[in-house]
């Protein structure tokens, strides 16, 4: 079973931990480059169980929840429901219960996967407009849970990496300091790449250009919306793996365009309810820049290419 955690071990874990008395792993398993996961038979119905036996995983999996969570209330895009986190049995890393959906390669949902994203980045936006609209209106109060700033509660992690989700007032100081920045600090680290450091000197001047009379206001973004993270079941589209946070809606643009897989069904849903701004080409790429510096970072330098390529064009076309 998963990351050394023989699966009989792991049957009696879930047993205590859920109050159930049958818990059966399935004869099957699935999971990515960073944990494993499987499905179990339970009293309360089937399960999905991802292990992980890493020192971070416990934080990792913590945003994830986290991240689950704040999709699910939306009501928006359908995501497997985070079910209870525990400890791993070694001392180290940590176990995730959630939900356990039939999943298959997203084909016919295209286009409803698209006006579900965009409903998901206009909840907040939607509840800040009408929190300003009724502030004027005798005896109205401000809906409690719409978030007026970029960030996140928790600590969410794009791959295995943690993302810095401090709270800021401004976004282009955020996607800067606690994206951008945070990437090329790791790059520094590890690569003391010149080249790097020199272009990003220059481009880090000119990212408030791409945003030049923009009020952008805080979405919930899934974060990580690769083709690898979406599917369908025989009634909707379904998003899973998030890094959530809150931040520009474009950003869940660039990772789904980096690999491909969406439709123009999809694209064309979601601008409907979402329409793009002047600007949009740029920022694309800006937006794409960070995943090329976590794609170096993460898998090497086979990356560096791409991303000193990105914050070229940028630097120069700008």
């Amino acid at each position: 079973m998963a990351k050394g955690l023989h699966s009989l071990k792991l049957e009696e874990i879930l047993k205590k931990e859920l109050q159930t008395t049958q818990c059966q792993g399935l004869g099957f398993a699935g999971g990515g480059c960073i944990s494993e996961g499987k499905s179990f038979d339970t009293d309360h119905g089937r399960v999905f169980v991802k292990v992980n036996d890493k020192s971070g995983a416990m934080k990792m999996f913590e945003g994830e929840f986290n991240s689950l969570e704040a999709i699910c209330r939306t009501n928006t895009v359908r995501v497997p429901k985070p079910i209870k986190l525990l400890d791993h049995p070694s001392g180290s890393g940590a176990i995730f219960v959630l939900e356990h959906l039939e999943m298959k390669s997203l084909r016919k949902y295209q286009s409803q996967l698209g006006t579900a994203l965009g409903r998901l980045h206009t909840d907040n936006i939607n509840k800040l407009q009408k929190n300003a609209s009724e502030s004027n209106k005798v005896g109205k109060g401000q809906d409690p849970v719409a978030v007026e700033k970029f960030g996140f509660p928790v600590t969410t992690c794009c791959g295995f990496i943690p993302q810095n989700n401090e709270w800021c007032d401004d976004w282009v100081t955020f996607y800067t300091r606690c994206r951008l920045q945070y990437q090329m600090d790791l790059i520094d680290k590890e690569y003391g790449d010149s080249e790097a450091r020199s272009l990003w000197s220059r481009l880090q001047l000119k990212i408030p250009e791409f945003f030049k009379g923009m009020d952008i206001k805080p979405s919930l973004l899934h974060g990580d919306l690769w083709s690898g993270n979406v599917a369908e079941m025989d009634d909707c589209p379904i998003a899973f793996d998030p890094a959530s946070y809150y931040g520009h809606h474009e950003f869940d643009l660039a990772i789904a365009a980096m690999f491909g897989g969406f439709s123009k069904e999809f694209y064309d849903s979601y601008h409907t309810q979402v329409p793009k701004e002047k600007g949009f080409d740029k920022r694309h790429q800006l937006y794409l820049l960070f995943h090329h510096l976590n794609h170096w970072n993460h898998f090497g330098t086979s990356y560096k290419s791409s991303s000193l390529r990105i914050m070229l064009g940028l630097v120069e076309n700008s």
